[in-house]
């Protein structure tokens, strides 16, 4: 149907297009109501940039287009890396910013996710009070969803980066953890592999046990090099791979200790008991922070020790680093209505090493049309 758009049946004219819009006006009256300034990232963002940030995983969820002049450009697939580029390139601290409109992600064949959709949302970007910022943003998002019924869901990768930085073993696999945390599946294994690690084939048992002639001779004999990785790079990995090798296996009390952080859930009050309890030095200011984000929400009226924790949760958020949440829906179909987190090393990044700490949320208005909120 042409008039359909994501999660509705409507939306693009006439009477469903009044309601929508009147939503995205009420969302922004709210959000440039606590003081956020409108911007307007471009469209098209360098993809270059949202491959470094998000990996090569990013080319198969974006639509990459080729320009003349600017080569690789992509349609943005969410606003934070836009107006973070926007604010680092000469906006000055702290500042506060309000956006909505379209974002782009592809789907898979046969995928019933939409792959143009609305987001409206808020940023606040160089504070210097996180705890509070972080209370600010949950409830400034909670307030836009209005009308809609949606269970809030809250994490935080802050711990679980602190638990790795806890953990007792060597600052190469504990770098490995975090590049990882975004990927379950594969920081699983890793776990798995640095705790029990598998007898090296023969092959790769030789090709480790060689010396750099030797190596480079066994580079040359494989052929033509496939890849990014050119020769030099290939030596590198093999030296780093080699000093793995001669690592000893992680300690069961190590994977215990992360898996253990990892399953952690129920009632923030309550996980934030359990994490201290289980807690070595290294976790206390990410605990502490923790700790101070429930007073702040509290302060706000939150029921904040009632509210579901999972410290699993927001590893498929990549770039988030601290504070995560959500809002889901009970209706079947819809994603969430609404979330944010914590990115602090996202600004790093784009500001060449002088970030600044941001935290943002954002909801989306065709689903919350969908679900029930009145426009």
């Amino acid at each position: 149907m042409a008039a359909a758009r994501a999660y509705l049946t409507g939306g693009r004219i006439g009477a469903d297009l009044d309601r929508l819009s009147a939503l995205r006006a009420r969302i922004m009256a709210r959000l440039t109501g606590a003081g956020a300034a409108r911007v307007e990232p471009e469209t098209l963002q360098p993809a270059d940039l949202l491959l470094d940030l998000y990996g090569e995983d990013i080319r198969a969820r974006a639509y990459i287009v080729e320009d003349p002049s600017a080569g690789e450009l992509a349609l943005r697939p969410d606003f934070t890396v836009p107006v973070a580029r926007l604010h680092m390139a000469g906006g000055a601290d702290p500042a506060r910013y309000a956006y909505e409109g379209l974002v782009w992600r592809r789907q898979p064949p046969g995928s019933d996710r939409p792959s143009e959709y609305l987001q409206a949302g808020i940023e606040l970007i160089g504070g210097a009070d996180p705890a509070a910022e972080e209370a600010e943003v949950f409830a400034l998002i909670a307030a836009a969803l209005e009308g809609a019924e949606a269970a809030p869901l809250t994490g935080d990768l802050g711990v679980v980066f602190a638990a790795i930085a806890a953990m007792e073993t060597t600052e190469p696999r504990r770098a490995a953890l975090r590049r990882h945390v975004w990927r379950p599946a594969r920081f699983h294994a890793l776990l798995e592999r640095y705790a029990d690690p598998p007898a090296p084939s023969p092959t790769r048992a030789a090709l480790l046990g060689a010396d750099r002639a030797g190596r480079i001779d066994a580079i040359a004999a494989a052929g033509r090099i496939i890849g990014a990785r050119g020769e030099a790079e290939i030596l590198e990995r093999l030296d780093a791979l080699t000093e793995d090798a001669a690592t000893p296996p992680l300690e069961a009390g190590e994977k215990a200790m992360i898996e253990a952080v990892l399953a952690v859930k129920g009632r923030s009050d309550e996980a934030l008991a359990r994490l201290r309890a289980m807690a070595r030095a290294p976790m206390h200011p990410a605990l502490d922070r923790m700790e101070r984000r429930l007073d702040a929400l509290a302060d706000l009226g939150v029921d904040a020790g009632a509210l579901p924790f999972d410290a699993a949760f927001g590893r498929g958020l990549e770039y988030y680093d601290g504070f995560v949440f959500e809002f889901r829906s009970a209706r079947a179909g819809l994603p969430p209505l609404g979330g944010g987190g914590r990115y602090d090393a996202l600004t790093a990044i784009l500001g060449g090493g002088a970030g600044a700490p941001a935290v943002g949320g954002i909801v989306r208005p065709e689903a919350l049309l969908a679900a029930g909120a009145a426009a």
